[in-house]
This record gives C-alpha cells, structure tokens and sequence, in this order.
C-alpha cells in the first residue's frame, strides 16, 4: 500500500492523513461497493441449485440401495463413491443446461421469448409459454437477465 497526501483545509474535520489505496497486487480483493452483479449471483445460485438437487438424487439412490441390500453400506463411504457422485452431480449441471438450452430455442421458435439482441437488455418470457420453468432455468444458467411479461 501506499501513502496518499491528504490537504488539510483549516475549519474542516481532519481525516488520517494516509489513506490507502490498493495496488495491483491487491486487486483480488475486492472492496465492498464492487460486491458481485446480481446476475452472477442468480447464475451461482442456479449451478448450486441444480447441484444439489442431483446429490439429492445420489442420496435417495444410496438410501434405498442401503435399505434394500444391508451389506453393501461400506460402499457408500469409498473414495470411488465420492467421485462418482461428484461426477453425478457435475452431470446432471451439464443435462440441465442442455434441457434448459433446447427448451429455449423451442420457446424462440414458438415466439414464446423475444430473443435478446444486441440492443436489448433483458430477454421477455411470455407467461403462458408450456416450458417456461426450463426457459428460466436456462436463463439463469446462462446468467442471461429476463422478464416475464404479462398478458
């Protein structure tokens, strides 16, 4: 860090007369009024969400594998389970992109979503669109900001 001069103004409250300002080196850490776009925020959450819905899915597989057969609960504490579900999940991200991806271009194609160009800031998805839940998945996936339009 370095040293800033401060003026010092006679009448005026006196600040500390080092302030410090960031170098270069520091830039990773961020200040807090350069806290994350929201958007980055809603595309985070739905990674996570999708995330943890498909080790939920691992899990319920992993009770009713244990439930039905009472020996085999030493394989759910390996280190090949561990990854296999870790891979599990990394594939169910990738199965909910390419769901939520196509059910968008269908949504484009029936003109249920007016398509973001290059001036438009937000995409619109009509209320009464038959795959909107997925159309918004995708969206928020993608880290695309949208609207839902009223009728």
């Amino acid at each position: 860090m370095r040293p800033v001069a401060v003026l010092f103004v006679p009448g005026m409250r006196q600040e500390s007369a080092l302030a410090a300002r960031p170098e270069p080196q520091d830039a990773f850490i961020r200040p807090r009024y350069e806290a994350m776009k929201p958007v980055t925020a809603d595309m985070l959450r739905a990674h996570l969400m999708v995330a943890s819905l498909t080790a939920l899915v691992a899990d319920v597989f992993a009770c009713i594998t244990v439930a039905m057969l009472p020996g085999a609960q030493h394989l759910f504490v390996s280190a090949s389970f561990r990854l296999a579900a870790l891979a599990m999940m990394a594939g169910g991200v990738i199965v909910a992109r390419q769901l939520g991806h196509a059910a968008f271009r269908l949504a484009v194609a029936d003109r249920y979503v007016s398509e973001a160009g290059v001036y438009a800031q937000r995409v619109a998805v009509a209320p009464d669109c038959p795959r909107r839940w997925l159309v918004i998945l995708h969206l928020r996936l993608a880290g695309k900001p949208f609207v839902l339009n009223k009728h």
